[in-house]
């Protein structure tokens, strides 16, 4: 299940975390990646020991925390702290999986990925290339969104950012670890929770069918969700 919500983050927002990485202290980002993705990982990222990455990174945390269509799609359980990464002058990442066990910094817990997140914080407009390509089913799916929109699909997906020819594409990422561990019990999940919002919309709260298929929700996440 892939997932695109738009204005995640504010236009303001996004000029404030731009006005804010750009003086930040960028590394190589080969730095932080697995022996294989290193070899065909080229970009930066934000020095994980700066803390204008865990500042900006809270931020996004606390609204991952209330936003209603992340919590439906990806019904948090853990969540990585963000990164920051840039591409520009031919920077790519290969095609890889991201790493499934994952050890929370600055702790002794880990975090199990069900769900990746890249947060885009530059307009499509603004450089050439830099598509967010996720192989599925039915071939690889090409994401490029306006500034400020996230999307959220399943880190078992093998996935690639293809070369920057022009300009910078600047990008937040992160990991989720699910309540509901199968992408397809989750997905099973958003789909009944997304019918419940829109009756909601249009029926009173007392509904007797809005009622039940309302229990019938919270009886099946209560049946696959880990705590």
């Amino acid at each position: 299940m892939l997932v695109t919500i738009d204005n995640f983050l504010t236009a303001e927002e996004v000029r404030a975390f731009r006005a804010r990485l750009d003086a930040g202290t960028w590394v190589d980002g080969a730095s932080t990646a697995g022996t294989l993705s290193a070899a065909v990982k080229r970009n930066l990222q934000i020095d994980e020991n700066d803390p204008l990455g865990r500042d900006l990174g809270n931020i996004i945390l606390g609204r991952m925390g209330t936003h209603p269509l992340a919590i439906s799609a990806a019904l948090p359980h853990r969540i990585y702290p963000p990164k920051f990464n840039s591409y520009a002058g031919g920077g790519h990442y290969g095609t890889h999986v991201d790493s499934a066990v994952m050890r929370i910094p600055g702790t002794n817990d880990t975090l199990r990925s069900d769900v990746s997140a890249t947060l885009f914080l530059t307009d499509p407009a603004d450089y050439d290339g830099g598509e967010l390509l996720i192989e599925g089913a039915h071939g690889a799916q090409a994401v490029k969104l306006e500034a400020g929109a996230l999307v959220l699909y399943p880190a078992t997906s093998l996935h690639r950012v293809e070369p920057v020819t022009r300009g910078r594409r600047i990008c937040s990422f992160f990991w989720i670890q699910s309540m509901v561990r199968s992408a397809e019990d989750r997905g099973l999940l958003f789909d009944l929770d997304q019918t419940v919002q829109a009756l909601a919309a249009t029926r009173a709260p007392d509904d007797a069918d809005l009622v039940r298929l309302t229990g019938v929700y919270h009886n099946l996440l209560r049946r696959w969700a880990e705590m």
